[in-house]
């Protein structure tokens, strides 16, 4: 059984930067494209970015492209989120999700694995 558990989320103010952490355990985790997705309150679960098994292609939804960075060590089983230049729109619950394809996926239909979510708080 994979276990997904993020990290990293907390309050900070317009323009500020956050690293959000993923770390998985219970399967392997270089089998996995990797994906984040952000819930703001009172929506759906929307896709942010996605990484493939190696690192070497992501996908990033608009709003975020420039800011945003997904990354992953798979020596350390860890996928993650780098933000900057955060907005008040960007508050949401970061959800880390673990697929068995191998590609950047953005569809919440690809993902078998959710961690529990990880708190980001925009505000001044």
């Amino acid at each position: 059984q994979v276990q997904l558990v993020e990290s990293g989320g907390g309050l900070v103010q317009p323009g500020g930067s956050l690293r959000l952490s993923c770390t998985a355990s219970g399967g392997t985790f270089s089998s996995y494209g990797m994906g984040w997705f952000g819930q703001a309150p009172g929506k759906g679960r929307d896709f942010v970015p996605s990484i493939n098994l190696s690192g070497t292609s992501t996908r990033y939804t608009d709003s975020v492209k420039g800011r945003f960075t997904i990354s992953r060590d798979n020596a350390k089983n860890t996928v993650y989120l780098q933000m900057n230049s955060l907005r008040p729109e960007d508050t949401a619950i970061y959800f880390c999700a673990g697929s068995q394809g191998s590609d950047t996926y953005y569809r919440r239909r690809y993902y078998a694995y959710w961690g529990q979510g990880t708190q980001v708080a925009v505000s001044s």
